[in-house]
């Protein structure tokens, strides 16, 4: 379970079971390729057990800097780098002592999975944008994050460049071709390609499908209250956390204060 950070996983492929235990008994739940789980911080304790054929999944996190994680099994916690037991017999050599979990019977699943095809799709753009979507982390509960399930339509943007001052993205390729335009570079995309734009980088960013359209797991913070969006394009600037767009002179960093 994690003290501050709030996790999102994503199943690529393959199945199994998603342990969980909020305190009230051990559950587990079925899952498969396309889908979506959510765990809150301060929430349930949990685990991703494999079937048969194995599993294949991404898990995103918040990154918090003084993270702490409690182990039921074990009735034990970790501060970052710190286990309480470690001196004497290191984490993963006392669970392996406790032998495998026990995995009852599968409950129907809770609102904090889902998959794409439990979410409606939502079409979204103008002019060279249009983007086929669906918010999995909405539909899951998310809170510090959010998840989108994105399809380009062939040859569009998946939006109007831009860079943001407080939310780190992250993207993931699922299926066909494009470009991601950084700035005033271009570099071609195909499934596997990850790309990072961390805050305040200040180059902007869009993503334009190929002839095939272009399939992408979009992966954000959520802090809207102070995030910032520029739009080069078109010279505007989004404040967020009030609702403001507008277009603002700018100005050298010396003008005004020199003689």
């Amino acid at each position: 379970m994690e003290g501050a950070e709030e996790e999102i996983f994503f199943v690529l492929a393959g199945s199994g079971l998603s342990w969980q235990d909020d305190g009230d008994g051990e559950k587990t739940y079925e899952i498969g390729a396309g889908d979506c789980l959510v765990h809150l911080a301060g929430a349930e304790a949990h685990s991703v057990v494999a079937g048969r054929e194995g599993i294949d999944y991404l898990v995103f996190g918040t990154r918090a800097k003084a993270e702490y994680a409690f182990f039921p099994r074990l009735k034990a916690g970790r501060m970052g780098m710190l286990w309480a037991g470690m001196i004497e017999t290191h984490q993963w050599k006392q669970e392996d002592a406790l032998g495998d979990p026990e995995l009852p019977e599968p409950s129907p699943r809770p609102r904090g999975i889902v998959n794409i095809d439990e979410v409606e799709e939502e079409d979204w753009g103008r002019g060279d944008v249009l983007v086929h979507g669906r918010d999995l982390g909405i539909a899951a509960g998310s809170v510090q994050t959010g998840i989108n399930y994105n399809r380009i339509e062939a040859g569009m943007l998946s939006a109007p460049p831009h860079h943001h001052s407080a939310e780190e993205e992250i993207f993931v390729m699922l299926d066909g071709e494009g470009t991601a335009l950084l700035g005033e570079e271009e570099h071609p995309l195909r499934p596997g390609h990850v790309v990072a734009r961390p805050a305040a980088g200040r180059v902007a960013h869009a993503f334009r499908a190929g002839d095939a359209g272009l399939t992408m797991l979009a992966y954000g913070t959520r802090d809207r209250g102070a995030d910032i969006v520029y739009y080069p394009r078109s010279d505007k600037i989004y404040f967020r956390g009030v609702g403001v767009m507008a277009r603002l002179e700018q100005l050298d960093y010396w003008d005004g204060e020199e003689d």
